[in-house]
């Protein structure tokens, strides 16, 4: 079978949360559970720096304003790890060339990862802190069930997170406005501060 649904599920669940996808994908490999996973994420410093970094991201995708923060870091990382573990994926089926793999699970991370970028500016519009942990908590709980779920029912998978992505995409266009606010809110705050910091260099009165 390809492994191509499960190279567009790990690429959907990299844009989300990338050390999650390599942690759970390590661990099914290293304990057996599929053969569908290379080697090289079965090794144990892999999955000690991603554990490690699934914890960091962890606390700072659930605190208002630093999962934007986070997030922007990650524009680049996230994308990246999909299009890498896609290869790996690839590579270790044999039955998709590594560099179209990349393409799929890149480009999937990339879209993914806007949709949850975009999402999170709209949440950090409300003045609460509850909503950045539930809507945090339930993507952890998503990427671990997809991928999970992914290993036994690849195509399955990927069916319902292309159906993810395509509602991820709908309902960023309706909270469009929300994250134009958290824009404005953020440019408004670093001219604030652009300002106090001139002032602070004028000579006293």
């Amino acid at each position: 079978m390809s492994v191509l649904p499960l190279v567009f599920t790990s690429g959907w669940a990299s844009g989300i949360n990338a050390y999650a996808v390599v942690l759970l994908l390590g661990v099914f490999g290293a304990t057996g559970i599929s053969d569908e996973v290379p080697a090289s994420l079965q090794r144990t410093d892999v999955l000690v720096v991603a554990g490690v970094l699934f914890l960091c991201e962890a606390v700072a995708d659930k605190i208002p304003y630093v999962d934007s923060l986070w997030d922007s870091v990650h524009t680049v990382i996230r994308p990246v790890a999909g299009a890498v573990v896609a290869a790996l994926l690839a590579g270790q089926s044999g039955s998709l060339p590594e560099l179209a793999a990349g393409a799929v699970g890149g480009s999937t991370a990339l879209m993914s990862h806007l949709v949850k970028a975009g999402t999170r500016m709209a949440v950090n519009t409300s003045p609460e802190p509850f909503s950045n942990i539930a809507v945090s908590t339930a993507e952890d709980l998503g990427v671990a069930g997809i991928i999970t779920f992914a290993i036994f029912h690849p195509l399955a998978a990927a069916i319902i997170a292309a159906t993810l992505l395509v509602l991820g995409i709908v309902i960023l266009a309706f909270l469009a406005s929300r994250i134009r606010r958290f824009l404005r809110r953020r440019a408004q705050r670093r001219e604030e501060k652009r300002l106090a910091g001139t002032g602070s260099h004028w000579p006293p009165g």
